[in-house]
């Protein structure tokens, strides 16, 4: 079965998709473990009552828990931002790679048709 030239583009783009897609959800996949980290850690922080120590680099302080409370709400928010903001595009993505999964389906019948 020969297929046309628009049909082959068509399947190139959803070639193209399929790989942004694969990316999008493996830079998901890597936020929601960093999330889940941070939700961990925010809910370890608030049963203590103990002092809290914050890495740096290669060094560990005593900080202050307030504080690193506020810092892992914030990292937390961003965090979710990000992960909502990928799904958002993998939505997007995925529709449209149905789109043209419907648009090559048609191409392919019709073509098949026309040989009858």
């Amino acid at each position: 079965m020969n297929i046309d030239e628009q049909t082959e583009e068509i399947i190139q783009e959803l070639q193209i998709l399929e790989q942004n897609l694969q990316g999008l959800m493996m830079q998901k996949q890597a936020l929601q473990l960093e999330l889940n980290e941070t939700i961990n850690a925010l809910e370890e922080i608030k049963k203590t009552n103990d002092e809290v120590y914050k890495v740096i680099g290669t060094v560990m302080l005593k900080a202050d828990k307030q504080t690193i409370l506020k810092e892992l709400e914030e990292k937390k928010k961003i965090l979710e931002l990000r992960v909502n903001a990928i799904e958002k595009q993998e939505k997007l993505i995925e529709s449209k790679a149905e789109e043209l999964k419907e648009e090559t389906k048609k191409a392919l019948n019709a073509k098949e048709k026309s040989k009858s």
